[in-house]
């Protein structure tokens, strides 16, 4: 325990402010008729912690520290006034018109210092082309949620370019390495260097340069401290030509990349070059977003390995990246995502990790993210991180996927015992999905756990989950009925209680893989596509459930949570039926044309009937994206836009533009990407397998999946133009139509 009390005096210094301005804003925004009804105030204390009681002028919350007060706001809204926030949007102005009484107070104290939110590549898979419109639900959300250590990268590569300059590099040097927008991430990693749409406009670094700086000042209102970029050592090729006698050393290809976009030049931290641009990226960041954290993001290894596997290199790369750390900003801490050591397992033995993490002599200098803890824990290999700080995370999603999975009794228990564990240095729990789509139950409950000593009970955890979900639509006496909560609690046993250990992450659906007549079904690993519980024993009557919650109480209809859960159970639904039409349509080759074509026909028409259901709803639509992309070139700038578009089209389907290991990686079920990609691909895959027939040639996967890079090619090229953009059909006439057929 007091290593932690330690580590929150030492890093979270700057959140402990006494103002609370940003707590009075938070109301102003999103409870402007009850906001003079709630006053906070600070005392001190050890741990974040609160209690929320009745005075005579309101409700009135005494808390530890700013994040605690956010939290505590949380605790009265959702425990008495039964309203939320959601990524769906805010019901937090819907409260009664009388604030209920408080009565016995509501207290709560945080298990841990530290509850984080995000992966880097969350920055390129969700909020790649956010504004700050976006982010202000966002950082809502994570605040009243209790979070207090968020991720804060938007607009890295501006001061990243002012940096390259300084050493001489000209924009012509610096344009072969940036990405994209929606690549960003993996350029920060060394991952991938360039662009494949076109050279990174200036105007895109100025923008989201801007909307850092509101991000970081909202965040540090908010009472968080901002993980903040560092210099990683990452740097454009010509740096090499430019400093011959320097340090650097050309990195691995990542997966199969060609070579102008990979093999990254890294400069190698015990060059006094790297301390001369670190010094000046963390001074030019500075002067931009003020004395906000000492916490910093590095990650020099992600898939990708060192040059040289030898101890004692390895303790001085991470002693020489601390020392140009701390050179800049004494009280620097490094936090490191722990990815490394699980994705290249093989080469980081537990010398390697322990030389690697010694390199760092003070415990209290780096945080490690044990990023897929719920699935493939590193601490308990690493001797708890070689005693330093670290934070049990949950990376759940690849890629953004959109389907159900989740494992609630893990969440609410795995944490609780590394925390008691022999020698534990865990300091933290945290969100690290690759995406933030869906599943929002798993995530809040794990934000939940970081403030419950013992697990969370899940059937009353889950009830109240739920009332507070749909509570808004109904009228104040209303109750809302028995099925909605019976849907939930059947999901809650079965979907979200997933113990198939083959199934560790939320799978991906087949029809979103290139069409193959093999190796689609029933795949494991971190990517799987086995569906790990009985369709018509969980999603079905779940969807039944919600139908009739909605027959019996019609104000449902009208809540965007409900209309949302609704769309994605019937999704789940259809994408599973898919499996099944799919594994008829092989079973059936070779047939004659005719016996095919009636075989497809069921497959085809679940995909457009998912098109359908999912243009229902506006989160589940691709023109959103491409929306949110193009909106970031403004008026007059179609060269601009399509640069964007076509850098939103290709993360979701091609991933690489040559088409490769990542295809389709990044899928998401959307409305038009369904429709316009993905049921185009199985139409070419029918009209493929009749031609096998027809002409008597063999089945040749290379040849028809080269087929269907061309056509990735050339639909990522397109534009939106004049397709429908918005919102399409009713909702609730498609999706009874769907129980009718496929059910």
């Amino acid at each position: 325990m007091l290593l932690r009390v330690v580590c929150a005096a030492t890093w979270l210094v700057l959140s402990s402010a006494t103002s609370l301005n940003g707590i009075y804003a938070l109301l102003d925004r999103r409870l402007p008729d009850h906001a003079h009804e709630f006053s906070f105030s600070l005392v001190s204390g050890d741990a974040d912690s609160y209690v929320v009681a009745d005075k005579q002028s309101g409700i009135h919350v005494e808390c530890t520290s700013v994040s605690g007060c956010a939290r505590g706001l949380y605790a009265y809204l959702t425990e008495r006034c039964q309203v939320e926030i959601w990524w769906t949007g805010s019901r937090l102005h819907e409260l009664p018109a009388d604030l209920p009484a408080v009565g016995r107070p509501i207290t709560g104290q945080s298990i841990v210092p530290f509850r984080y939110h995000f992966n880097t590549v969350t920055f390129s898979y969700t909020t790649a082309f956010w504004d700050f419109e976006d982010w202000e639900l966002e950082l809502d959300w994570l605040a009243l949620r209790g979070v207090n250590l968020p991720l804060a990268w938007v607009g890295y590569e501006y001061l990243l370019v002012e940096t390259f300059h300084d050493v001489g590099l000209t924009d012509a040097d610096i344009a072969t390495f940036l990405s994209g927008p929606a690549y960003q991430a993996w350029n920060r990693f060394g991952n991938i260097q360039g662009s494949w749409g076109g050279t990174l406009p200036s105007a895109w670094l100025a923008d989201q340069f801007a909307l850092q700086k509101r991000i970081v000042r909202r965040i540090v209102e908010l009472g968080m401290t901002p993980v903040l970029p560092a210099f990683t050592g990452f740097v454009p090729r010509a740096l090499a030509e430019l400093y011959p006698n320097a340090s650097i050393i050309v990195g691995d290809q990542w997966v199969d990349f060609q070579p102008q976009y990979t093999n990254v030049s890294f400069l190698e931290p015990f060059d006094p070059l790297f301390d001369q641009m670190q010094t000046a990226f963390l001074t030019k960041q500075r002067v931009a977003y003020g004395n906000v954290s000492h916490v910093y993001t590095l990650d020099q290894y992600n898939e990708i390995n060192p040059f040289n596997g030898d101890p004692t290199y390895l303790a001085n790369i991470s002693a020489s990246t601390l020392a140009g750390l701390r050179a800049v900003d004494p009280d620097a801490v490094w936090m490191l995502q722990g990815w490394l050591f699980f994705a290249s397992m093989a080469f980081w033995t537990e010398e390697r990790i322990a030389a690697y993490l010694g390199g760092v002599a003070d415990p209290m200098a780096m945080i490690v993210l044990d990023l897929y803890a719920e699935a493939e824990p590193q601490w308990n290999r690493t001797r708890s991180f070689e005693g330093k700080p670290w934070i049990w995370c949950m990376l759940h999603g690849f890629g953004g996927t959109i389907n159900l999975e989740g494992n609630l009794p893990l969440l609410t228990s795995a944490p609780l015992a590394a925390l008691a564990a022999d020698g534990s240095s865990m300091a933290g729990l945290g969100l690290t999905m690759e995406g933030q789509e869906g599943n929002e139950l798993v995530y809040d409950a794990l934000l939940d756990q970081a403030w419950a000593r013992a697990p969370l009970p899940l059937p009353a955890y889950v009830a109240a989950w739920t009332a507070r979900r749909y509570r808004p639509a109904l009228a104040p006496r209303e109750e809302l009925p028995q099925a909605a909560h019976d849907a939930w609690q059947l999901l809650a046993r079965t979907v979200y209680s997933n113990t198939d250990t083959g199934v560790p992450a939320v799978q991906k659906s087949v029809y979103e893989l290139t069409p193959a007549l093999a190796g689609l079904v029933n795949l494991t690993g971190v990517f799987p596509t086995r569906i790990p519980y009985d369709t018509n024993a969980t999603v079905v009557p779940a969807l039944a459930a919600l139908l009739s919650a909605a027959r019996a109480a019609p104000a449902l209809r009208e809540s965007p949570e409900f209309a949302h859960d609704v769309v994605d159970l019937a999704r789940q639904l259809l994408a599973n039926r898919f499996q099944d039409a799919y594994l008829a349509l092989v079973a059936a080759y070779p047939a004659e044309p005719a016996a095919l074509h009636a075989a497809a026909a069921p497959m085809l028409a679940i995909l457009d009937e998912l098109d359908a259901v999912l243009g229902t709803d506006p989160h589940f639509l691709l023109s959103k994206w491409i929306a949110s992309a193009r909106r970031w070139a403004g008026e007059g700038q179609e060269d601009y836009a399509r640069f964007l578009e076509y850098d939103a089209r290709t993360q979701v389907t091609l991933w690489n533009p040559a088409g490769g290991i990542l295809s389709d990686y990044a899928s998401k079920a959307w409305a038009g990407l369904v429709g316009g990609y993905h049921r185009e691909r199985w139409a070419m895959f029918v009209d493929y397998l009749v031609e096998t027939v027809e002409s008597g040639v063999e089945y040749d996967q290379t040849a028809f999946t080269a087929r269907v890079v061309r056509f990735g090619q050339g639909w990522v090229n397109e534009t939106w133009g004049e397709r429908p953009r918005g919102v399409q059909g009713d909702v609730w006439d498609i999706v009874e139509d769907i129980m009718k057929r496929w059910t």
